[in-house]
C-alpha cells in the first residue's frame, strides 16, 4: 500500500486525485505515430516553446509571481530547485523518434498483458509528480481488495503541475470520457484522455497566451492555476483559480471563459461548487476571505457575494456534502474552521497544525469525520461536530512535507497523500485501520 522511489536531487508529489471505479477502458490505446507525425508533433512543441518566450517578454509587467509570500508556490521550493538545475518539464530534443523499421504495435506478451488490463475493481490514481528534471502525471492503479498500487502509465508534462481535476465530459464525442484537468506554474489548462496511453500532447487547451505573429488572441488565465473545480450537474463547466486574481467559469463545449469572477485582492487557492445547488462556487482566496458566489447572473458577482474572514491565506474550503449548509476552510497559519452559510462569523474554529493545512477533508460517508493533513508532515483525524471538533488520531506520515490528499469515491476512508520525501513520497491508507479511529467511527458508517 506504499509506494517508494530511490533517492534523487528534487523528488516530490505536488497534487493527487482519486478517480472512481468503472470509467477507465479495459485497455487504454497506446498513442502510435509514424515517423514523419512525431517529427511535426516536436517542431510544433518546439515553436510552440519560441513563440512562448517572445510573448513572454511583454507579460514582464503584468504576470504576478507563483513564489511571492507564502502561497502555494513557496510549498514546492522552486527557487532551489532552479538552482539545483536541469530544465523545467521534459526536453523536446530528448524525444525518440523511432525508425522507420521498429514496429510501435508490438504486443506484449500474455501475462504483461493481463496485468495492463484494468478492472472494474480498480481505481486510478492521478500523480502530479517532479523527479529532477522529469515532471510527469502518473496513473496509478489502486484495487483495494488486491492490496495492489503500481504505476500504469504516465504522461509527460511540459511545466510543474499544481491541481488535477478528473471529468468525463469530451466536447468532441457523443459519449462519457475518462479526462483530466491539470492546472500547472503556467496559465494554460490542459485536458488529457486518460484512455491513451504515451500520448505527447493534450487533446484540448484552456486559454492562450496569444501570438501577435499569428494573430491569435489572448484569452484565459495570465498566470499560474491553482485549483480546478467540475461541475458534474453541469459538466460542460469546469471552474478554475489562478495566481492572477481570478476564478473562471470555462464552457468546455466551446473552450471559452463563460464568466470571469475579478474581485479578489489575492491569489486564488480554492475553488468549490456547491454539491447540490451547482450554480453556487465557494472560493478560498490569500487575502484571507472565503467567498460564495451565485453565478446565474454574472452581472451581479462584484456586488452580490457573501464572504467570511479568517487569519492568514485560506488554503482549502470543502463542503459538508451530508449538510451542504454548512463547509470547512483551512489556512496557511495552521488553521481550520467550520461555518454556517447563514451566519457571518465561523461556528468554530482552531489551531489544527503547526504549519499550513494544505489537505481538508470532511467525510462524505462518516458523520463528524474530518481529516488534515499539513506541511509539517502530519495527518490528523478529527470528531467535529457544530460545538467544536475532538482529535482522534495523530500520525507522522514519513513523507516529507505534505502537498496534498485526496480520497477514494467508493470508499472516503482510503486516503491517498503526496509529499516531499525524497525516498517516499506517496502514500495510500486506510484510516479506519488505527484503532482509536474505528472504535470512534465503525458506528457511524
Amino acid at each position: 500500500m506504499e509506494e517508494e522511489d530511490q533517492e534523487s536531487n528534487v523528488n516530490f508529489i505536488s497534487c493527487v486525485c482519486f478517480v472512481r471505479q468503472g470509467v477507465a477502458k479495459e485497455n487504454p490505446a497506446k498513442a502510435t505515430l509514424t515517423q514523419e507525425e512525431l517529427a511535426e508533433v516536436i517542431n510544433e512543441m518546439k515553436s510552440g516553446t519560441r513563440d512562448d518566450e517572445d510573448d513572454d517578454s511583454d507579460e514582464e509587467g503584468e504576470r504576478m509571481e507563483v513564489d511571492t509570500g507564502t502561497g502555494r508556490g513557496d510549498e514546492y521550493n522552486f527557487d532551489d530547485y532552479d538552482e539545483e538545475g536541469g530544465p523545467v518539464g521534459f526536453g523536446i530534443d530528448g524525444v525518440v523518434v523511432a525508425a522507420p523499421e521498429e514496429n510501435l504495435d508490438d504486443e506484449e506478451n500474455d501475462s504483461e498483458a493481463e496485468d495492463d488490463k484494468i478492472k472494474q475493481g480498480d481505481n486510478l490514481i492521478l500523480v502530479g509528480h517532479v523527479d529532477d528534471v522529469c515532471v510527469n502525471m502518473e496513473v496509478y492503479i489502486w484495487n483495494k481488495a488486491e492490496g495492489s498500487l503500481y504505476v500504469h502509465h504516465d504522461f509527460l508534462l511540459p511545466s510543474f503541475p499544481l491541481c488535477l481535476e478528473w471529468l468525463n465530459h469530451d466536447p468532441s464525442a457523443n459519449e462519457p470520457g475518462n479526462l483530466c484537468a491539470i492546472g500547472t506554474m503556467e496559465p494554460i489548462i490542459t485536458v488529457w484522455d486518460l484512455d491513451i496511453r504515451d500520448s505527447l500532447e493534450p487533446i484540448y487547451k484552456l486559454g492562450s497566451k496569444g501570438n501577435r505573429k499569428k494573430k491569435e488572441p489572448k484569452y484565459g488565465h495570465r498566470d499560474a492555476v491553482l485549483d480546478l473545480a467540475w461541475n458534474q450537474a453541469f459538466p460542460h463547466v469546469l471552474a478554475s483559480a489562478s495566481v492572477d486574481q481570478t476564478c473562471i467559469l470555462w464552457d468546455l463545449d466551446t473552450g471559452q471563459p463563460n464568466t470571469t469572477i475579478e474581485v479578489f485582492e489575492e491569489k486564488v487557492q480554492s475553488v468549490k461548487f456547491h454539491p447540490t445547488e451547482a450554480h453556487h462556487v465557494l472560493t478560498g482566496c490569500c487575502d484571507g476571505f472565503i467567498r460564495l458566489f451565485d453565478c446565474r447572473d454574472p452581472s451581479s458577482l462584484t456586488e452580490s457575494f457573501k464572504r467570511w474572514k479568517l487569519s492568514g491565506e485560506i488554503e482549502k474550503t470543502v463542503w459538508n456534502v451530508q449538510d451542504p449548509t454548512y463547509f470547512a476552510a483551512s489556512t496557511n497559519l495552521g488553521e481550520i474552521a467550520y461555518f454556517d452559510l447563514r451566519q457571518n462569523t465561523p461556528i468554530w474554529k482552531k489551531s489544527a497544525h503547526s504549519e499550513e493545512v494544505s489537505g481538508l477533508m470532511l467525510s462524505p460517508s462518516i458523520p463528524g469525520m474530518m481529516l488534515t493533513t499539513s506541511s509539517d508532515g502530519s495527518m490528523k483525524i478529527w470528531d467535529y461536530n457544530l460545538s467544536d471538533a475532538k482529535l482522534i488520531h495523530e500520525e507522522e506520515m514519513n513523507i516529507g512535507r505534505i502537498h496534498s490528499m485526496s480520497f477514494s469515491p467508493e470508499d472516503s476512508n482510503i486516503v491517498a497523500i503526496g509529499g516531499d520525501n525524497k525516498k517516499r513520497q506517496f502514500r495510500v491508507i486506510d484510516v479506519m485501520e488505527r484503532d482509536h479511529v474505528r472504535r470512534t467511527f465503525e458506528n457511524r458508517a
